[in-house]
């Protein structure tokens, strides 16, 4: 089937790489924004880590002391208007059927920061200039809006991605010619592979690598390892969170495995634990962005969090802190 759909891979391509020419030559108009703008993005539909380098670099940006606002398109939450602020950096103020998951996700993780989302990310970014002040804009999800200019372009990928075709032959929303756009690419593969986008992509490549940070309660909190998990994911690459809890835990007892941004309904739930008493679960783990959407559940609940960590973060931090200073938006 992948053989067949190729052509039409090919053509997606070419659609997105004539996009992204026509805003690069000036042909479609692009916003601006007061402060500066940092994008984080990626060439596939999911699953390259991109939404923890988004809190990475909020809290990199927050701890040096720049006003921040992430800006989000807030997939698959059922706002339609032109601004929803989800966090106004004291209290999160929206849930996620409103606002989508990963941006009541990100304002959990990060507190201090906005966090508002929107269809059209340029209003998005006037409406909280308007409330807040400029500040620097995190664009989650950004490497594909180019309506909005930026000053430094990050793509998250992954050695998959590399070997990948576009849509719908695979998962890319671009050719993996695309990285050539990027300020900086955030590479989630092995060493070798890294050598060899360097090589063509030389001082822009980064290593990206996963940090598991333990397990937590679902209000926050470390709590201890259990020893029989089952495991509950609604994520694009479900595999990478089983080899996660794995490797720490004495047994995974069982794992249910929802699609991506699964809204879980109270049968669901009733299903969930039916399962993971049947298998022996002493706790139901799951991820971060899932706990955003889970009911409550009779059983432990635990939520085993990842950071995102790169080989040379003095680098990026200093491409960040350096982006942060200009004004106005340049590319």
């Amino acid at each position: 089937m992948t053989r067949l759909l190729a052509p039409l891979g090919t053509l997606y391509g070419a659609a997105a790489a004539a996009r992204a020419a026509a805003y690069g030559r000036g042909w479609l108009p692009r916003a601006r924004l007061g402060g500066p703008v940092i994008s984080v993005g990626n060439l596939s539909v999911g699953g390259t880590g991109k939404t923890p380098v988004v809190a990475l670099l909020a809290a990199m940006l927050r701890d040096a002391g720049r006003p921040v606002a992430v800006l989000s398109r807030g997939y698959r939450g059922t706002f339609g208007g032109d601004c929803l602020i989800v966090s106004d950096g004291q209290q999160v103020r929206a849930g996620p059927e409103e606002a989508g998951d990963e941006p009541v996700m990100l304002a959990r993780a990060v507190p201090g920061v906005v966090v508002a989302v929107g269809r059209r990310r340029d209003r998005v970014g006037r409406a909280v200039e308007a409330r807040f002040g400029s500040r620097v804009y995190i664009l989650d999800d950004g490497f594909q809006h180019l309506r909005l200019r930026r000053d430094l372009d990050l793509v998250c990928a992954s050695g998959a991605d590399l070997v990948d075709r576009p849509l719908p032959a695979g998962r890319l929303r671009e050719s993996i010619a695309a990285l050539a756009r990027a300020d900086l690419v955030l590479l989630d593969a092995d060493g070798a592979a890294v050598a060899r986008v360097a090589a063509v992509h030389p001082g822009r490549i980064l290593r990206l690598r996963r940090r598991g940070l333990g397990f937590f309660g679902p209000e926050g909190g470390p709590r201890p390892a259990p020893k029989t998990p089952f495991l509950l994911s609604g994520i694009a690459r479900p595999e990478r969170f089983h080899a996660d809890v794995a490797a720490v835990v004495e047994r995974v007892c069982g794992t249910a495995v929802f699609a991506d941004h699964h809204a879980y309904t109270a049968a669901d739930v009733a299903r969930i634990e039916a399962q993971a008493r049947a298998a022996g679960a002493d706790a139901v783990v799951t991820t971060a962005k899932d706990a955003v959407r889970l009911p409550s559940l009779s059983l432990p609940l635990l939520v085993f969090r990842i950071a995102a960590e790169v080989d040379d973060e003095a680098l990026l931090r200093e491409r960040v802190l350096r982006a942060a200073e200009r004004r106005g938006g340049v590319r």
